[in-house]
């Protein structure tokens, strides 16, 4: 830095004070009289560089607190921890438009879960608040009591905490983070029949009331354990009858009700080789013979043009399947067969029904654990990044495992000396 000013901070004049200087600058003749005093009442001016060599000047009703801030500074300057108050005093509605044209190119439907976070949760509330403003608390209580459902607070969440960072990096927008340390209520838990997928004999029994024209679809997802998306949007030119397995490459995908293209499935770990069983074979041949798909697979220029000539399953009148559309046929299915269970979801409050579609990939998971396969291998096959999340999201222990470990804690034996029948008869 550079030498200190020796009248800083200095007293500035005022038109109201009436010591001698201040009567010198304002003239009684034009500012008016006012009482005469010995002492200048003038507040203290702290005149400082940031570190960017810009002028700054702060006043102070007393030279001491003058004083005290300008050795504050003077030491932040030099350590390279300077933080500019002003630059915290932009609202959060002006901090996202400067950060969020900022940010990397995300999922169509990433970036608009994002788009309408913001603007259905954190604009309205708190858009008008300046960085500097939001305090821990006040954010704790609004994201607790205001904003409904643990998977939208959970992401509610993480958007403004992307944005709070970026201000700290930014420099020093704000010191710190209010957000970093927000908790979050534990998603209300459920029973694991709840979560059990149906087993294969309910499975045959729901394709059995489902109509032959979706039944080689349903077989195809059980036996494969393919996503929605991956199977509906696979392409004849990704499937290999003679080697017996398909490549996942890309994906269907829907947001807000219009149907695209995505050159690549949920993760890296998407890109894999799935194999196909006899009856998986089956239904795509039943459906090649059906609809005679082309095996070109068009390049994706414009997400929108979905080449339905090009899709293995397809609708009855050759469309692409919708998950909306589907489930006019599934719902029904599944009540024909006696299996479906309406659940009220604790935390959104929603009715949704059991078993859904989704149900088939655990299905086929279980399966993979039951035969004995590998972890690592089902792994690959299902398209995840780690062994241990297909074992914790997608297999499940069958019914009757209680009975089973009871048979070897507790083997049948008869009544015996020292047994509580023993001593009951006793």
């Amino acid at each position: 830095m550079g030498r200190r000013g020796a009248n800083n901070p200095r007293q500035l004049r005022a038109k109201s004070c009436g010591c001698p200087k201040c009567m010198e600058a304002y003239p009684p003749e034009q500012y008016g009289e006012r009482k005469r005093r010995r002492d200048c009442v003038g507040s203290w001016q702290a005149r400082y560089r940031d570190p960017a060599g810009r002028q700054k000047a702060k006043c102070f009703p007393k030279k001491g607190e003058a004083d005290r801030f300008l050795d504050q500074v003077r030491t932040e300057v030099r350590s390279r921890t300077y933080n500019d108050p002003k630059r915290g005093e932009i609202i959060l509605s002006a901090w996202w438009d400067l950060w969020w044209p900022a940010q990397p190119q995300r999922r169509t439907t990433t970036t608009n879960r994002k788009l309408s976070n913001w603007h259905t949760h954190l604009e309205p509330k708190w858009g008008a608040y300046r960085l500097c403003d939001l305090e821990y608390m006040a954010l704790q209580a609004w994201i607790t009591t205001e904003v409904k459902g643990h998977h939208t607070r959970r992401k509610v969440l993480e958007l403004l905490n992307a944005m709070l960072r970026a201000a700290v990096r930014d420099g020093k927008r704000i010191p710190f983070n209010p957000a970093a340390e927000i908790e979050l209520e534990t998603p209300p838990k459920k029973h694991a029949d709840d979560l059990r997928p149906p087993t294969r004999e309910q499975c045959a029994l729901i394709r059995q009331h489902a109509g032959i024209w979706y039944r080689p679809l349903l077989v195809f997802l059980e036996e494969t354990g393919l996503r929605w998306g991956e199977a509906t949007g696979l392409r004849w030119g990704n499937v290999d009858l003679e080697a017996k397995h398909v490549k996942v490459k890309e994906v269907l995908s829907e947001d807000r009700g219009r149907l695209f293209r995505q050159p690549a499935p949920k993760t890296a770990h998407g890109f894999r080789t799935v194999p196909l069983t006899p009856e998986a074979l089956e239904a795509l041949e039943a459906m090649a013979a059906r609809f005679r798909p082309v095996a070109t697979v068009s390049p994706i220029v414009d997400p929108l043009e979905l080449h339905p000539d090009e899709l293995v399953f397809r609708g009855p009148m050759g469309g692409v399947l919708t998950r909306h559309n589907f489930r006019r046929t599934w719902i029904p299915a599944i009540q024909a067969a006696g299996l479906a269970r309406e659940v009220v979801n604790a935390e959104t409050g929603r009715t949704e029904w059991w078993p859904r579609v989704h149900d088939l990939r655990h299905v086929f998971a279980t399966r993979l654990k039951d035969l004995g396969v590998r972890e690592k291998d089902a792994q690959t096959i299902l398209g995840h990044d780690r062994g241990s999340k297909v074992t914790w999201i997608y297999q499940h222990a069958p019914e009757d495992v209680a009975a089973k470990v009871l048979e070897v804690l507790a083997p049948e034996r008869p009544a015996g000396e020292g047994s509580v029948r023993t001593l009951r008869a006793v």
